[in-house]
């Protein structure tokens, strides 16, 4: 059995930033027209009217200030509130293979490797932009890999769960490195008319490259000491849109088909679901809480990463312990772990000890533990 390090990282930050102010404009215009379309049914007591929104709302509730997007005018028109990204010819890079390829050129840089290197790829996000082909057989393609790639979905755990099968396929020997991405493209299946959770999602796309210890020469060297994968299944969390949609005509454009969420109900069960997880995954290693110095969490909620963090440390995390990219990314769903990683751990010692940790939808929850060498 081979040991299993992260040699390299890679982030892909979208050109557009759109801070709250600027979503909450046109959310607003939104709910104006709309309460206006509908007075009479108001007046009359048959239609609740819409709640406007604002940016102190959002910071509090979420921690979010701004985000990243693939595409801003589309998002910002009252008229749309969709992103407007046109397909690509079957015969042109499609646009998850594109930020796919950009991040993963980061990583394998930053790894010291080149596409020879690698044996497999897996492409590891919350939705893919097409059932088939696989889109990691398209970044694998592009990036000149020969060997094998597959697709994989665990909602905003897929880059955990990704790294857990890289692991797995190195330390038996299928593979020699891993190129394991995360192209999000959360804007795409966000509802930005739902006053609740129109704030929530930004894009981005990250990447590690995974390799046996004994060939890894970059500088930035962490060993994985243990992964833990964990789910229970909840409705809590859902997007029904699918391939059966075209079946039952009546569904077609509902709001389930977009994330829907009972933002209360996954505060209350997650969050100590994600501490008993970590706590159990670092007792199993032999590693208490307070020799990690970096905890990596999912940027879903500031409110949630501080509460878990609590509960694993047993008082609040010290500034630099649970690093925050929210803020300026948003939730990017599976990337979100990864570039909170990928931006803090640089300053980390020889022998430091952290903790990777991804969760949602599912439930799922997925933890790595790394050892800087």
């Amino acid at each position: 059995m081979h040991k299993v390090v992260i040699s390299g990282s890679g982030l892909f930050t979208p050109p557009h930033a759109v801070s709250n102010e600027e979503l909450v404009a046109t959310f607003n215009a939104f709910v104006q027209a709309h309460n206006r379309q509908h007075q009479a049914q108001i007046e009359a007591g048959s239609m609740t009217a819409l709640a406007e929104s604002s940016a102190e709302f959002i910071e509090k509730a979420s921690g979010i200030k701004q985000r990243f997007l693939m595409n801003k005018d589309g998002v910002l028109d009252p008229a749309r509130m969709t992103p407007h990204l046109p397909e690509r010819g079957n015969d042109e890079l499609s646009i998850q293979a594109e930020m796919a390829v950009a991040a993963a050129r980061e990583a394998l840089a930053n790894a010291g490797k080149t596409a020879a290197d690698i044996d497999m790829v897996i492409v590891a996000c919350s939705n893919m932009q097409r059932p088939y082909p696989a889109v990691s057989i398209e970044v694998q393609q592009a990036l000149g890999i020969d060997g094998y790639a597959f697709d994989m979905n665990v909602a905003c755990s897929s880059a955990t769960f990704g790294i857990q099968t890289a692991v797995n396929a190195i330390a038996a020997g299928q593979a020699r490195a891993v190129l394991m991405v995360n192209p999000e493209i959360c804007s795409a299946h966000l509802n930005f008319r739902d006053r609740d959770s129109h704030f929530i999602f930004g894009d981005a796309c990250t990447a590690v490259v995974l390799e046996r210890a004994e060939t890894a020469t970059s500088a930035e060297r962490y060993e994985i000491l243990g992964c833990k994968l964990a789910t229970v299944f909840s409705n809590n969390i859902r997007n029904n849109f699918g391939f059966l949609n075209r079946c039952d005509e009546q569904g077609i454009g509902r709001p389930d088909k977009l994330f829907v969420q009972q933002g209360r109900k996954v505060f209350k069960e997650v969050c100590p679901m994600v501490g008993e997880h970590i706590a159990g995954h670092l007792d199993s290693l032999g590693i208490k809480p307070d020799a990690v110095s970096r905890f990596w969490l999912h940027q879903a909620n500031l409110a949630m990463n501080q509460l878990i963090s609590r509960r694993v440390l047993g008082r609040e995390a010290a500034e630099g312990e649970a690093p925050v990219i929210l803020d300026r990314y948003a939730n990017t769903s599976s990337a979100g772990s990864i570039i909170a990683f990928h931006l803090h751990s640089r300053d980390l010692k020889a022998g430091d000890v952290g903790v990777i940790s991804s969760f949602g939808a599912g439930y799922s929850v997925g933890s790595v533990a790394l050892r800087k060498l």
